[in-house]
């Protein structure tokens, strides 16, 4: 069965790019797309898409608002991702209160925002990794940890690595790369992590980090396994159909 999802964005060049990027993939299907906020919500209630992907500046109803009233509806089961040209952190702080399952700039590749959308059907959420490090980055310099970390006396040593690694919003494949596991054994100890700690997703993770200041002693990946580094990456990851998991 195909994600059924809704676009709205009040550029219609921006529109018609995505649902062509969309029709590339058999597993997703645009039922609709509008171009203001009070439209995406109405649309939504009456089809009750999969996802509904929202620009932050619309008409009628802002991105923000309209997610908040889809999220905020009895029974809702639509799934909410946020784009923007904008990197605001008010904007990321509102939409993560909100429970929206991505937050992603409209700069990404379009590889990346068509995981977002099957990461976001999962359950899961992810806000673009840049946002993620710069979330880390306040959260580390102005939270004093607590006093006592019991949670953390549950994770084994290698789960304690791959959740420094995870804060610091780097993906699955990048992590293995850094401790010489494999992905799918990730995989499992991310799952672990998250049941032991009673966190819902990796955004809660990397937050769950910051908060306790794991981050900030944790020396950065090297070059070569750090996405955005000056060298090319590997061909498999242009590949790649979920490149944040």
């Amino acid at each position: 069965m195909s994600l059924r999802i809704l676009l709205a964005d009040d550029h219609a060049m921006f529109r018609s790019g995505l649902k062509a990027v969309l029709s590339t993939q058999d597993d997703l299907c645009c039922v609709a797309e509008v171009a203001d906020g009070q439209a995406a919500v109405e649309e939504t209630i009456r089809l009750t898409p999969d996802v509904a992907i929202l620009d932050i500046r619309m008409p009628r109803l802002d991105g923000l608002r309209a997610a908040e009233r889809i999220l905020g509806r009895p029974g809702n089961t639509t799934k909410v991702i946020v784009l923007t040209t904008y990197d605001d952190d008010s904007y990321v702080y509102s939409a993560l209160h909100m429970g929206v399952s991505g937050f992603l700039l409209k700069s990404v590749p379009p590889e990346e925002t068509i995981a977002a959308i099957r990461i976001a059907d999962r359950g899961d959420a992810i806000i673009d990794p840049s946002v993620t490090r710069r979330l880390i980055s306040r959260f580390a310099g102005s939270i004093a940890p607590p006093a006592s970390s019991t949670e953390l006396e549950r994770l084994t040593a290698r789960e304690h690595e791959v959740l420094m690694l995870v804060a610091q919003a780097h993906s699955n494949t990048e992590i293995a790369r850094a401790l010489g596991i494999g992905d799918e054994t990730v995989k499992t100890h991310v799952s672990r992590i998250l049941a032991k700690l009673g966190l819902r997703d990796r955004t809660q993770a990397v937050i769950y980090a910051a908060a306790h200041q794991l981050v900030a002693p944790l020396p950065p990946l090297p070059l070569s396994t750090r996405r955005g580094a000056s060298s090319p990456p590997p061909a498999s990851a242009h590949r790649s159909r979920d490149p944040w998991r």
